[in-house]
Formats: structure tokens, sequence, C-alpha cells
């Protein structure tokens, strides 16, 4: 592994501990048409968040929420996951697509033991992986994974007094445009959280599709905090997945100790609070 976070297509050619391979590509028929051979679907509405579940309503924690503790440990234990596996999570976009979404929720359980795959499936398969329609049945492992998030979050009301405190930034890491309120494809209007700064979580990568190194994100992340402690930021996206790219990217970095806006800007936009530019919420 390049980094605790992180493995490289090469080194999971070479693993020989046993792992669990989670492919967190979000269809279900992509991961049927082909997948890593061990690899067991991690499908983001149903497992990594509660988008799928009655009554859900993205206007209480946005469109992809966080299971409860009790949901979440009873999926782990249906992978076969304890608290001494190794994980890792790939996807198509290099962590972008749901793997470091998979990764934060992993590390906010306590476990350690995860890595992303470095430039996902392409470039497992650059370098000679070849894919497979074979399933693979886990070996269920007792649901008492862990009881409660630990890593740091910020809830909407939180993000409503510190987008006007300058002890803290707030980071939208979506597309420029989205952030702008130029477009806006999956929530019912466009905008931002006012006060929000704009890095999209595609600057953590290189033009290979691996991630920059550490030093390159450092430097990146060191110029937007600008003095501002890495713990005093809090990042946000559409809806809590791309976040998680760019909360890798600070550990990776060196940089750890961010919090997380989890229902993020699906939230936002649908609660009445002020939208920039000047646009009226979504009240839904």
């Amino acid at each position: 592994m390049s980094t605790n976070s992180l493995i490289s297509p090469e080194s999971l050619a070479q693993l020989s501990t046993p792992w669990v391979l989670l492919d967190c590509r979000p269809e279900a028929e992509t991961f049927a048409t082909g997948h890593l051979p061990g690899a067991i679907h991690a499908d983001l509405d149903r497992a990594l968040s509660t988008a799928s579940d009655p009554g859900f309503n993205p206007a209480l924690g946005g469109r992809h929420p966080l299971p409860e503790p009790s949901q979440w440990s009873r999926q782990l234990g249906a992978w076969g996951i304890t608290p001494e596996t190794l994980v890792i999570a790939y996807d198509a976009a290099s962590g972008g697509n749901g793997a470091a979404r998979l990764w934060w929720m992993l590390r906010a359980s306590g476990h350690s033991r995860v890595a992303v795959l470095d430039g996902g499936i392409k470039a497992a398969q650059e370098i000679g992986l070849l894919l497979t329609q074979a399933l693979s049945t886990p070996t269920v492992a007792p649901p008492d994974f862990f009881k409660s998030w630990t890593l740091p979050q910020v809830d909407l009301a939180a993000v409503d007094s510190l987008k006007n405190d300058a002890t803290w930034k707030l980071l939208d890491v979506r597309s420029p445009e989205r952030w702008r309120g130029e477009t806006e494809p999956f929530d019912p209007v466009p905008g931002r959280i006012p006060g929000s700064l704009n890095q999209p979580w595609g600057e953590n990568l290189a033009a290979n599709g691996r991630f920059k190194k550490p030093e390159a994100l450092r430097e990146l992340y060191l110029a937007l905090l600008d003095g501002t402690p890495a713990d005093h930021l809090a990042v946000h996206c559409g809806s809590g997945v791309t976040a998680c790219h760019t909360l890798l990217a600070l550990e990776i970095a060196g940089l750890p100790g961010a919090s997380i806006y989890m229902g993020s800007y699906s939230e936002w936009c649908r609660s009445g609070k002020p939208l920039g530019p000047e646009r009226k919420p979504a009240i839904l």
C-alpha cells in the first residue's frame, strides 16, 4: 500500500493476506456484467445509505443518509467483516463513486484495516487483472461490529452556524458549475450553501486517474485552508458521497480531522435555509 488508506492495483495483485473486496459502483447491473474476482457488491442506495428505505425523505439527511449503527453493523456481518478483516473497496472513479464513502464509514466504525483501490477498476484492468461474472458468497460474521459513528460530523444546524464563523471553512467539492448555481442535475434547485468555498473532488486525482502524491495533496489543501486547522474544516458535496473522497485525500495529505456534513447540499436546499447565489430554497 502507498498509504494506510490506499492500495495500488499492483499491490492488490500480489496480496496474499485474506481480505474482503467490495465493489462500490452504484449499478448492480454493471457489477453483474463484470467485476474483480471475489468482489461483493456494496450498493450505495441499499448498503451505504438508507436511500432505498421506506419513508426515505431527502429533506431529512439528504439523498444518501447514513444507516443507523445497528443496521450498518448487520450489513458488515453479512459481508463477513470482523474487526480483524482487511477490507478493500473499489469503484469506477478512484473512490468517487462510493469506495471512499465506504472507507469513511468503516473508519467511522473504528475499523482501520480498510483501503481504497487507487485508480479503481480501470487501473486494475490496465495492469492485466481480469473481470468475472462469478458471484462470491461471504462468510457471515456476528453482527456486533460497532455501536456508533466516531468520526467528526456536522449537521444542518451546525453548518448554519459555522458558515458565518471566521474560524471555520466550509468546503463544497461539487463541480464549479454546480457550486456557482449554473446547473443542478440531482437536486430541485441550483445553488450553494452561502459562505462555502469550492474545490472539486476530482482535483484530488492526477491525469492518470490515481490519487496525487501526498505532498501534492498537502500543498493543495494547505493553500485552501490558509491557516485554518484541518479540524475546523467542514466538507460537503451533493449527498455525502464525493465529500468522503476529499476526506480521504486530506488523510493521505496528513491533514486529518475535518468534519463531514453528510446531508450536504441535497438536504440544505430543501431546508428553507438561504442559498447562494441569491436563489429561493426548495421546500419539499
